[in-house]
């Protein structure tokens, strides 16, 4: 992992951002901001960004590549799910309050930003308007993440009666 330097942090435009899911319909100064503000970090193929059972303190935003996550749960592990540019990644456990229930890796060399609990903090005071749109906006990235996860068990599972439902 590398923190990106200042001058090609700085080729990072708002405007690139608003396609990401993420980052869709906030207002270019707050995007800005949470880039400026933000670490921006460098990985390689096959680094870990984070690894299950670990302290959060922040999460992250995939600006370039792909990131695989891998939950884990009791001696169980089960890849769920492929997250790339504009998509979140960790904010559940950040959120929820308890270490992280799986690892990422990088699926690509990828470029990511951390977004901290200060960051987030700041945003929420500097960007009121912004930070709702962004809490709606990594809310709809996790209703597609619970829908893609449910789906996968619906597959795996075999419904040995498909007329009804007990």
């Amino acid at each position: 992992m590398n923190t990106v330097n200042r001058t090609r942090k700085q080729n990072y435009r708002a405007d690139y951002f608003k396609s990401g899911s993420v980052f869709g319909a906030l207002s270019e100064p707050a995007i800005q901001f949470m880039i400026n503000e933000g670490k921006i970090l460098s990985y390689e193929k096959g680094e870990f960004i984070f690894e299950f059972g670990e302290k959060v303190s922040s999460f992250f935003i995939i600006i370039e590549g792909e990131v695989d996550f891998y939950k884990q749960h009791n001696e169980a592990i089960y890849h769920t799910r492929t997250v790339s540019f504009g998509e979140a990644l960790g904010f559940v456990s950040m959120i929820a309050l308890h270490d992280r229930v799986g690892s990422a890796k990088a699926k690509t060399d990828c470029v990511l930003l951390e977004v901290n609990n200060d960051l987030f903090n700041q945003f929420h005071d500097q960007y009121a308007f912004d930070f709702g749109i962004l809490i709606l906006n990594l809310a709809r990235d996790m209703a597609r993440a619970v829908r893609h996860v449910s789906n996968v068990l619906v597959e795996k599972e075999t419904i040995l009666d498909t007329t009804r439902i007990n």
